[in-house]
């Protein structure tokens, strides 16, 4: 029996085909997914004229369908963002819980040089799906262009590594954010279709490359049992 694929945008099917604006393509997820709208930020540059880059997603996730009881119908996708989280410090006084900002890593690509890396390539990176009811799900990912429709393969990860860029002094260098969701234990695999899409293709052909993209697509998470 196939339990259904429920969406997770692996917030990224990232990056390759961001040369012409495009319409949203679906893929097939094996009985379930969902819709993924948001944008992709290219930095320190985007796809261009250099051979690799890196990126961060924003995204929302919606329309959800899954034949799992209880299955979230909706939730946000994050790559590369930075995050604000409670930790906790040693102070004379004893142990104080305070909040400190970390950072998700970004994504990387690599493209085609010579010639543009907007035209293809592929990318690897790692997402974190944050659900209505506040439990998440990692998803470890890789894309490659094959055309205007990018699409992306992944795995639900145990947990994600962030690092940290601000705060109170004594605040732990490292945040880890887990899988907790128990429909999509890690194991599960992912899958699904983006494109890409931008109406000025021109820094294509630049050294900074694209400074962001809109995204749009169908994607699906789940396990074969």
């Amino acid at each position: 029996m196939r339990r259904t694929l429920l969406a997770l945008a692996v917030g990224a099917a990232l990056v390759s085909s961001f040369v012409l604006p495009q319409t949203g393509s679906g893929a097939d997820p094996g009985g379930g997914g969902c819709q993924l709208a948001g944008s992709a930020a290219f930095t320190p540059n985007g796809p261009g004229a250099t051979d690799t880059f890196s990126y961060s997603v924003n995204a929302q996730l919606t329309g959800c369908q899954s034949n799992i009881a209880g299955a979230p119908t909706a939730g946000t996708l994050a790559v590369g963002q930075h995050v604000v989280e409670t930790v906790t410090i040693q102070t004379p006084t004893g142990p104080q819980q305070v909040q400190a900002t970390y950072a998700e890593p970004l994504a990387t690509g690599a493209g085609a040089v010579p010639g543009n890396s907007c035209a293809a390539g592929s990318t690897a990176g790692t997402g974190v799906v944050t659900w209505g009811d506040n439990s998440t799900t990692v998803v470890s990912y890789t894309t490659n262009s094959v055309g205007p429709a990018v699409p992306l393969q992944g795995t639900v990860a145990p947990s994600m590594t962030l690092t940290l860029v601000s705060g109170p002094a004594g605040s732990p260098a490292t945040f880890t954010i887990s899988s907790t969701n128990p429909l999509y234990p890690a194991g599960d695999g992912a899958a699904g279709v983006v494109a890409f899409t931008t109406s000025d293709p021109t820094p294509c052909t630049t050294a900074a490359g694209l400074s962001s993209v809109d995204l749009q697509g169908f994607v699906g998470i789940g396990a074969t049992s």
